[in-house]
């Protein structure tokens, strides 16, 4: 046994090798790829408009029910013939998660659910005509590309001698299986509720040929939708589809700025680089938002050389002016550096060479100064590279739904105008919208909860809605109210200052390391006049974040005169899930004391709330520690470097 245990010790790291090697070998053949589920490229075109992001040809089905002895009755109808209490448009997350709500127990309505699957970002399996990312959001390729760039080393698959689309195929399996599984628990949701599953491409324009009475009522609030779907033989049929609510969930879409050569081969958005068929082993990114840095760091952990091009000659203040505080943008951006990504600073792309036929040959990617001036002297003029991905942004899907039919109003940047119900100007009152059909923040969490809120408000539960009101006297200068439970209370926020309003959402950035933040940042709470500080803890200075993941920190704001939290930003290994509890410190008004007072769990990361609580008791007690902490990290990181 004592031998065993010795060669096991001495062979490991090539048992392991030759392990991953046969789970290569078994597993992925070089004929599977993304195009086995409709995943690549030339063959699909990227129309971005409905649900999350849609397409031109549909496929015909439904799902009806959760119950069998149901289901086998409701086969035999059509369920066009059915009058809905609500019909939503758009099966993204925000879209699912009210067509649930509505369907389950207090409301139990009668609900339809209309989406255009092959619109929702390629991610398609033709063999089986299933939807891969029904419920899914936007970024699911990115978070699942993400976590599997952390799993997979790219680096020790081309070391065994494997072909480049091996490699990429293990990292496209765990993808469509992230997105598989999550796909079917979807549907496992819509059916136990009774919600009706429609693909098929909706808006509110009526058949000429049907319904010519309420075409001439100006005044009829719009009840019926046109429903085109397209079948396998490529027909394509026109139905009316009749609902008492809609709402409107139609997500958003990348925005394409005029002058870059789109093809979904080599020149991407954020939401066409779903369908990369290879690995690239050099990606210039335009961006400097949430989108652009997590792409950025998901490639460089792949293997890939990656330059990041923004237009501002200071990167932090970038992610500064989308609310990140000035030391979480600060140990985001020195993360990039420290990872090996390139950022070209004050600069943009001023022309593509894209060889043709020749997918081997780099793209030549030439380089000005912001706003076409010139690039100082020694500035790099022309890149090279295999893939360019342009993440600048996002835009409503709102076109081609005929919404000025229906009354409804779009502000200037093609989002959904609504009130504080989440009602739009539709005549009647009686049409909805929710999540990035609105406009910013773009963001699936806030999403979700507008969607709540707006099926709260359609069918109203008011016993509910006093049981988590929130009682705090917003007329009280001397208060600073803070929101209770969005999920429960969403319909109380104004869609229009979401994202001006610190408290009324928790911000994730899905990034390597992640980054968070809920509430005020030292500066807002400044400007509002309050007499705030901050406590800070370092990762390296708990047990947890010194043996597993030493680079980051965690931040609170507190006022100084009551010791209020008021804010926690984090950045760093799990910040997404910590500022859950830091968001509960801020809704519960709990103060540094309370903090301090408190018990964590040993060889936690949580253990960092309270350093940094005690931190905000001795501030200069605390510098000199992270200080110290701090240089013995450096010294670490440069002898590990030394290794290597």
């Amino acid at each position: 046994m004592k031998q065993l245990s010795t060669y096991l010790h001495k062979n490991i790291r090539t048992i392991t090798m030759f392990g991953l090697l046969l789970h290569l070998i078994i597993l992925l053949p070089t004929t599977h790829s993304f195009q086995h589920y409709g995943l690549p490229l030339s063959t699909h075109r990227h129309v971005k408009q409905h649900g999350r992001h849609p397409s031109l040809t549909f496929t015909t089905k439904t799902t009806l029910s959760s119950s069998k002895e149901q289901q086998d009755d409701e086969e035999t109808k059509n369920p066009f013939d059915e009058i809905y209490d609500l019909a939503v448009i758009g099966a993204g997350p925000v879209g699912v998660q009210a067509a649930v709500i509505a369907a389950s127990p207090p409301q139990s309505k009668r609900v339809c659910l209309i989406d255009a699957p092959l619109a929702s970002g390629a991610l398609y399996d033709h063999a089986t005509s299933t939807d891969l990312s029904i419920g899914g959001p936007t970024g699911l390729f990115s978070k699942a590309l993400r976590d599997t760039s952390k799993r997979i080393s790219i680096d020790t698959l081309r070391g065994m001698g494997l072909r480049e689309d091996s490699c990429w195929n293990e990292i496209v399996s765990s993808c469509i299986d992230l997105a598989g599984s999550s796909a079917s628990d979807v549907r496992r949701q819509l059916n136990f509720v009774g919600v009706t599953y429609i693909e098929g491409f909706a808006s509110f324009a009526l058949p000429d040929t049907e319904d010519e009475d309420d075409d001439d009522d100006d005044d009829a609030p719009p009840n019926a939708l046109c429903i085109a779907t397209t079948n396998k033989e490529g027909e394509t049929k026109t139905s009316t589809l009749r609902a008492n609510k809609i709402l409107i969930a139609t997500g958003s879409s990348p925005f394409r700025p005029a002058g870059i050569p789109f093809d979904g081969k080599r020149i991407f958005d954020s939401d066409s680089i779903n369908t990369l068929s290879y690995l690239p082993r050099s990606i210039a990114i335009t961006g400097s938002g949430i989108i652009a840095i997590e792409f950025a760091k998901i490639f460089r952990n792949l293997g890939a050389e990656v330059t990041l091009i923004i237009r501002d000659n200071v990167p932090r203040n970038a992610l500064m002016k989308i609310g990140l505080d000035k030391d979480i943008s600060a140990t985001l951006v020195a993360d990039l550096v420290r990872s090996g990504i390139k950022i070209e600073r004050g600069a943009q792309v001023a022309s593509f060479d894209i060889p043709q036929n020749n997918m081997a040959a780099p793209i030549k990617i030439t380089l000005e100064g912001r706003n076409g001036s010139d690039r100082p002297t020694g500035s790099k003029m022309e890149l090279k590279v295999d893939s360019y991905l342009a993440a600048v942004g996002r835009q409503p899907n709102t076109q081609k739904l005929n919404l000025e039919k229906a009354g409804i109003e779009l502000d200037e940047y093609g989002g959904i105008q609504v009130n504080s119900n989440l009602q739009t100007t539709a005549k009647g009152g009686n049409v909805y919208g929710a999540g990035d059909v609105l406009g910013r923040p773009f963001l699936a969490s806030t999403g979700v909860a507008q969607g709540i809120a707006a099926v709260k408000n359609m069918f109203g539960n008011q016993d509910e809605e006093e049981m988590f009101s929130d009682n705090c006297d917003a007329s009280n200068e001397n208060e600073l109210c803070v929101d209770g439970d969005l999920s429960s209370t969403g319909a109380k926020f104004d869609p229009t200052s979401l994202a001006a309003n610190p408290y009324a959402f928790p911000i994730g950035v899905w990034t390597s390391p992640e980054a968070a933040y809920y509430g005020l940042s030292t500066q807002q709470a400044l400007e509002l006049g309050i007499d705030a500080s901050e406590g800070i803890a370092l990762y390296c200075e708990c047990l947890r974040g010194l043996v597993f993941s030493p680079n980051g920190l965690l931040k609170l704001v507190y006022e100084k005169t009551t010791g209020r939290v008021l804010g926690v930003h984090i950045c760093g290994n799990d910040a997404c899930e910590l500022i859950h509890y830091g968001m509960e410190l801020v809704k519960a008004k709990r103060t540094i004391n309370d903090i301090v007072e408190n018990v964590f769990s040993a060889v936690t990361f949580h253990e960092m709330y309270r350093i940094a609580a005690m931190a905000a008791m001795d501030e200069k007690g605390a510098r000199k520690r992270r200080a110290a902490a701090g240089a013995a990290l450096a010294a670490q990181n440069r002898a590990k470097k030394v290794v290597d």
